[in-house]
């Protein structure tokens, strides 16, 4: 058979193949979420798995257990699996810990064995605790888990969201409070997702922050601002040169994108991964 006959065999055999494509080029891991693929998308796990793979992309965000067979099947890592609790009602209230807790440790085993490096952890709403109640017992919660993370290879991150727009009360809302979480916990297992359209909304400064930050971050989200949509010339940040000092931090983690395009997903996808080939 010629070569290009050989490619095309199997679809002309009515077959399908799950091998993904080559990774991206460039020093960045990039991972995807469920939102890059429009807003209300009706694409099941597996078609989104599968044009994601087909993309290059090498992992895939915000997912859990009963994910994970399909992500495998395409070659991508779990890079942030689901912790427990609701984002508004976490481990800053002390009364959450024990309804928490048990599916938290599930997550944790499910995401060692399935080759996941992090799972993510909320602080919730304030709902009228200070900083340093509700540090205290974030702290108290996690020094009780970060063992068994330790154990199995997994890295607890927590989330750092905006208080402003998208999540008014979120207690974990600026850099300086999570990185005081981690030294607290004490753990290389402790780390922060540092999601750059929240914190450009909560402190701007965003390079110099992560590069002073930066052993204590171990996963980002990225989205255009205003709007958390693509990240183009409508939209304040120059994420070539974010994505450029990331790279030259030697980062190994995963940078995921969570925005919602206006324009056509896969297009939208195309340029945005094009962009963090840095």
């Amino acid at each position: 058979m010629q070569r290009r006959h050989l490619l095309t065999a199997p679809l002309l055999l009515g077959l399908s193949s799950a091998a993904p494509a080559a990774p991206r080029k460039g020093r960045l891991k990039q991972a995807v979420t469920r939102g890059v693929f429009g807003r209300g998308n009706m694409l099941t796990m597996e078609e989104m798995a599968r044009k994601a793979a087909g993309m290059g992309v090498t992992g895939f965000d915000l997912v859990g257990p009963a994910d994970f067979p399909i992500l495998k099947k395409y070659g991508l890592t779990p890079s942030m699996v689901r912790g427990g609790g609701a984002l508004t009602d976490n481990i800053n209230h002390k009364e959450n810990h024990a309804r928490i807790e048990p599916g938290l440790r599930a997550n944790i085993e499910a995401a060692s064995k399935a080759g996941a490096p992090n799972v993510i952890i909320l602080s919730g709403n304030r709902r009228k605790l200070t900083a340093e109640e509700g540090m205290d017992n974030c702290v108290a919660f996690l020094r009780k888990v970060i063992k068994q993370a330790e154990d199995q290879n997994v890295t607890l991150c927590m989330e750092l969201l905006n208080s402003k727009v998208n999540h008014p009360d979120y207690q974990c809302d600026r850099t300086a409070w999570g990185v005081e979480l981690c030294k607290r916990v004490e753990s290389p297992r402790m780390k922060l997702l540092y999601d750059i359209y929240h914190m450009q909304i909560m402190e701007g400064d965003v390079i110099r922050t992560i590069r002073d930050q930066y052993p204590y971050l171990a996963h980002f989200h990225t989205a255009g601002n205003p709007g958390r949509h693509e990240m183009d010339d409508t939209q304040e940040m120059n994420y070539k040169g974010i994505a450029k000092a990331i790279a030259d931090l030697g980062f190994q983690g995963f940078v995921a994108h969570e925005y919602t395009p206006l324009g056509d997903p896969m297009a939208s996808l195309e340029k945005t991964l094009a962009m963090f080939e840095v």
